[in-house]
Protein backbone atom coordinates (compact mmCIF):
# COMPACT_ATOMS: atom_id res chain seq x y z
CA UNK A 1 0.00 0.00 0.00
CA UNK A 2 1.15 3.61 -1.31
CA UNK A 3 1.95 6.13 2.13
CA UNK A 4 -0.86 8.61 1.73
CA UNK A 5 0.01 11.70 4.17
CA UNK A 6 -2.35 14.33 5.26
CA UNK A 7 -1.69 18.05 5.78
CA UNK A 8 -3.74 19.94 7.73
CA UNK A 9 -4.48 23.76 7.85
CA UNK A 10 -3.81 25.57 11.23
CA UNK A 11 -2.44 22.03 12.74
CA UNK A 12 -2.52 22.82 16.33
CA UNK A 13 1.13 22.97 17.92
CA UNK A 14 2.39 21.24 20.86
CA UNK A 15 1.76 23.96 23.41
CA UNK A 16 -2.36 23.05 22.27
CA UNK A 17 -1.94 19.41 23.25
CA UNK A 18 -0.60 20.01 26.45
CA UNK A 19 -3.66 22.36 26.92
CA UNK A 20 -5.69 19.84 25.52
CA UNK A 21 -5.03 17.42 28.12
CA UNK A 22 -4.84 20.07 30.95
CA UNK A 23 -8.62 20.98 30.20
CA UNK A 24 -9.91 17.39 29.28
CA UNK A 25 -8.56 16.23 33.14
CA UNK A 26 -8.86 19.31 34.90
CA UNK A 27 -5.36 19.65 36.05
CA UNK A 28 -3.90 22.53 37.07
CA UNK A 29 -1.89 24.40 35.05
CA UNK A 30 0.72 25.25 38.07
CA UNK A 31 0.94 22.25 39.33
CA UNK A 32 1.75 19.78 36.27
CA UNK A 33 1.79 15.87 36.67
CA UNK A 34 4.51 15.96 34.40
CA UNK A 35 4.97 11.79 34.22
CA UNK A 36 1.09 11.38 33.23
CA UNK A 37 1.14 14.04 30.64
CA UNK A 38 4.48 12.71 29.10
CA UNK A 39 3.02 9.43 28.41
CA UNK A 40 -0.27 10.90 27.22
CA UNK A 41 1.62 13.34 24.60
CA UNK A 42 3.96 10.21 23.54
CA UNK A 43 0.92 8.42 22.71
CA UNK A 44 -0.63 11.22 20.85
CA UNK A 45 2.60 11.21 18.99
CA UNK A 46 2.37 7.49 17.88
CA UNK A 47 -0.78 7.88 16.76
CA UNK A 48 -0.06 11.04 14.46
CA UNK A 49 2.81 9.23 13.09
CA UNK A 50 0.47 5.99 12.78
CA UNK A 51 -1.46 8.11 10.71
CA UNK A 52 1.21 9.35 8.62
CA UNK A 53 -0.12 12.87 9.62
CA UNK A 54 2.74 15.71 9.26
CA UNK A 55 4.48 15.69 12.24
CA UNK A 56 6.07 19.15 13.16
CA UNK A 57 9.01 19.36 14.36
CA UNK A 58 8.48 21.34 17.26
CA UNK A 59 6.12 18.17 18.34
CA UNK A 60 9.51 16.02 18.59
CA UNK A 61 11.35 18.81 20.69
CA UNK A 62 8.20 19.76 23.20
CA UNK A 63 8.56 15.25 23.94
CA UNK A 64 11.95 15.79 24.14
CA UNK A 65 11.38 18.56 26.60
CA UNK A 66 8.87 16.79 28.47
CA UNK A 67 11.35 13.97 29.07
CA UNK A 68 14.06 16.22 30.56
CA UNK A 69 11.92 17.78 32.79
CA UNK A 70 11.02 14.34 34.06
CA UNK A 71 14.18 13.09 34.28
CA UNK A 72 15.35 16.13 36.36
CA UNK A 73 12.32 15.89 38.77
CA UNK A 74 13.30 12.20 39.26
CA UNK A 75 16.67 12.73 40.21
CA UNK A 76 17.84 13.36 43.65
CA UNK A 77 18.58 17.10 44.75
CA UNK A 78 22.11 17.71 45.01
CA UNK A 79 23.92 17.63 48.04
CA UNK A 80 24.44 21.47 49.56
CA UNK A 81 21.29 22.64 46.93
CA UNK A 82 19.12 25.11 48.23
CA UNK A 83 15.62 23.80 49.61
CA UNK A 84 13.81 26.87 47.13
CA UNK A 85 15.36 25.85 43.79
CA UNK A 86 12.75 26.28 41.01
CA UNK A 87 10.37 23.69 39.86
CA UNK A 88 12.08 22.03 36.68
CA UNK A 89 8.28 22.80 35.06
CA UNK A 90 8.35 26.33 35.85
CA UNK A 91 9.23 27.11 32.41
CA UNK A 92 6.97 24.94 30.93
CA UNK A 93 4.47 26.55 33.40
CA UNK A 94 4.83 30.38 31.99
CA UNK A 95 5.26 29.29 28.92
CA UNK A 96 1.71 27.68 28.86
CA UNK A 97 -0.10 30.50 31.02
CA UNK A 98 1.00 32.96 28.14
CA UNK A 99 -0.27 30.94 25.78
CA UNK A 100 -3.46 30.27 27.23
CA UNK A 101 -3.63 34.01 27.50
CA UNK A 102 -2.79 34.70 23.98
CA UNK A 103 -4.99 32.30 22.89
CA UNK A 104 -8.10 33.50 25.38
CA UNK A 105 -7.63 36.83 23.73
CA UNK A 106 -7.71 35.92 20.22
CA UNK A 107 -10.81 34.22 20.87
CA UNK A 108 -12.64 36.76 22.04
CA UNK A 109 -10.79 38.57 19.16
CA UNK A 110 -12.76 36.34 16.99
CA UNK A 111 -15.97 36.70 18.86
CA UNK A 112 -16.61 39.96 18.68
CA UNK A 113 -15.37 39.96 14.58
CA UNK A 114 -18.78 37.17 14.56
CA UNK A 115 -20.61 39.84 15.87
CA UNK A 116 -19.62 43.00 13.83
CA UNK A 117 -20.40 40.36 10.89
CA UNK A 118 -23.86 40.80 12.37
CA UNK A 119 -24.28 44.18 11.95
CA UNK A 120 -25.55 46.36 8.84
CA UNK A 121 -23.95 49.25 8.29
CA UNK A 122 -25.49 52.63 8.32
CA UNK A 123 -27.47 53.12 4.35
CA UNK A 124 -28.69 49.62 4.06
CA UNK A 125 -31.51 49.31 1.72
CA UNK A 126 -33.43 46.28 1.10
CA UNK A 127 -32.28 46.31 -2.86
CA UNK A 128 -28.48 46.27 -2.20
CA UNK A 129 -27.29 42.57 -2.61
CA UNK A 130 -26.35 40.79 0.46
CA UNK A 131 -23.01 39.00 1.11
CA UNK A 132 -23.50 35.28 2.56
CA UNK A 133 -20.27 34.41 4.21
CA UNK A 134 -18.79 30.99 2.41
CA UNK A 135 -18.73 28.15 4.72
CA UNK A 136 -15.05 26.57 4.32
CA UNK A 137 -14.07 23.65 5.07
CA UNK A 138 -13.07 24.01 8.57
CA UNK A 139 -16.73 25.11 9.50
CA UNK A 140 -17.56 21.49 8.85
CA UNK A 141 -15.54 20.53 11.99
CA UNK A 142 -17.51 23.00 14.59
CA UNK A 143 -16.01 22.72 18.29
CA UNK A 144 -13.85 20.04 17.45
CA UNK A 145 -9.97 19.99 17.17
CA UNK A 146 -7.61 17.97 15.41
CA UNK A 147 -6.78 16.64 18.68
CA UNK A 148 -10.66 15.50 19.09
CA UNK A 149 -10.20 13.28 15.95
CA UNK A 150 -7.18 11.78 17.26
CA UNK A 151 -8.76 11.12 20.62
CA UNK A 152 -11.75 9.39 18.85
CA UNK A 153 -9.25 6.95 16.84
CA UNK A 154 -7.92 6.15 19.86
CA UNK A 155 -10.94 5.12 21.82
CA UNK A 156 -11.61 3.52 18.30
CA UNK A 157 -8.54 1.21 18.16
CA UNK A 158 -8.21 0.18 22.06
CA UNK A 159 -11.52 -1.60 21.23
CA UNK A 160 -10.50 -3.40 18.10
CA UNK A 161 -10.58 -7.55 18.76
CA UNK A 162 -6.59 -8.24 19.96
CA UNK A 163 -5.33 -11.15 17.88
CA UNK A 164 -3.23 -13.42 19.44
CA UNK A 165 -2.23 -15.38 16.06
CA UNK A 166 -0.25 -12.95 13.75
CA UNK A 167 -1.39 -13.34 9.85
CA UNK A 168 0.47 -11.19 7.35
CA UNK A 169 -2.91 -10.60 5.12
CA UNK A 170 -2.62 -8.45 2.26
CA UNK A 171 -4.87 -6.03 2.50
CA UNK A 172 -5.95 -4.27 -0.75
CA UNK A 173 -7.54 -0.78 0.62
CA UNK A 174 -7.46 2.65 -0.78
CA UNK A 175 -8.27 6.07 0.22
CA UNK A 176 -11.19 6.32 -2.39
CA UNK A 177 -12.70 2.37 -1.63
CA UNK A 178 -13.15 3.71 1.81
CA UNK A 179 -14.55 7.40 1.18
CA UNK A 180 -17.04 5.17 -0.86
CA UNK A 181 -17.80 3.26 2.08
CA UNK A 182 -18.40 6.42 4.47
CA UNK A 183 -20.73 7.98 2.19
CA UNK A 184 -22.36 5.37 1.60
CA UNK A 185 -22.68 4.35 5.24
CA UNK A 186 -24.00 8.01 6.00
CA UNK A 187 -26.57 7.76 3.07
CA UNK A 188 -28.42 5.09 5.40
CA UNK A 189 -28.19 6.94 8.33
CA UNK A 190 -27.98 10.56 9.40
CA UNK A 191 -25.24 10.07 11.88
CA UNK A 192 -22.94 7.81 13.83
CA UNK A 193 -19.48 7.66 15.78
CA UNK A 194 -15.85 6.66 14.12
CA UNK A 195 -16.68 3.56 15.99
CA UNK A 196 -19.72 2.88 14.19
CA UNK A 197 -17.50 2.85 10.98
CA UNK A 198 -15.23 0.72 11.86
CA UNK A 199 -16.67 -1.62 14.54
CA UNK A 200 -17.26 -4.68 11.75
CA UNK A 201 -13.46 -3.80 10.79
CA UNK A 202 -10.66 -6.05 12.16
CA UNK A 203 -7.42 -5.25 10.09
CA UNK A 204 -5.58 -2.24 11.95
CA UNK A 205 -4.43 -1.18 8.29
CA UNK A 206 -8.29 -1.07 6.66
CA UNK A 207 -9.05 1.00 10.25
CA UNK A 208 -6.10 3.07 9.62
CA UNK A 209 -7.06 4.06 5.83
CA UNK A 210 -11.16 4.87 7.27
CA UNK A 211 -9.70 7.63 9.75
CA UNK A 212 -7.92 9.29 6.56
CA UNK A 213 -10.82 8.65 4.19
CA UNK A 214 -13.00 10.55 6.97
CA UNK A 215 -10.58 13.42 6.87
CA UNK A 216 -11.27 13.60 3.28
CA UNK A 217 -14.63 13.42 3.67
CA UNK A 218 -14.99 15.82 5.69
CA UNK A 219 -12.83 18.12 3.54
CA UNK A 220 -15.23 17.60 0.42
CA UNK A 221 -17.94 18.94 2.89
CA UNK A 222 -19.75 15.46 2.72
CA UNK A 223 -20.48 15.13 6.40
CA UNK A 224 -19.87 17.34 9.59
CA UNK A 225 -18.31 16.51 12.95
CA UNK A 226 -19.55 17.65 15.56
CA UNK A 227 -18.83 17.52 19.75
CA UNK A 228 -22.05 18.34 22.48
CA UNK A 229 -20.38 18.48 24.88
CA UNK A 230 -16.42 19.37 25.97
CA UNK A 231 -14.47 16.05 25.30
CA UNK A 232 -17.45 13.87 24.97
CA UNK A 233 -17.73 11.38 22.09
CA UNK A 234 -17.65 12.82 18.10
CA UNK A 235 -20.82 12.55 16.21
CA UNK A 236 -20.50 12.34 12.33
CA UNK A 237 -23.42 13.96 10.97
CA UNK A 238 -24.15 13.96 7.38
CA UNK A 239 -23.94 17.50 5.60
CA UNK A 240 -27.30 17.99 4.41
CA UNK A 241 -26.82 21.53 3.13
Amino acid sequence: MNTYAVKIQDFEGPLDLLLFFIKRDELDIYDIPIARITKEFLSYIHYLQQLDLEIAGEFVVMAAELMQIKVRMLLPPEPGAEADEEDPRAGLVKRLVEYKRFKEVAEQMRGLEAEAMLLSPRGYRESDPVEMPVETADDLVRDVSLFDLIASFQFAMDRVPKRTVHEIVRVNVTIEEQMAFIVDFFSRRSEGTFFDLIREMHERIRIVVTFLALLEVIRARQVVVRQVDPFGDLFIVRNVA
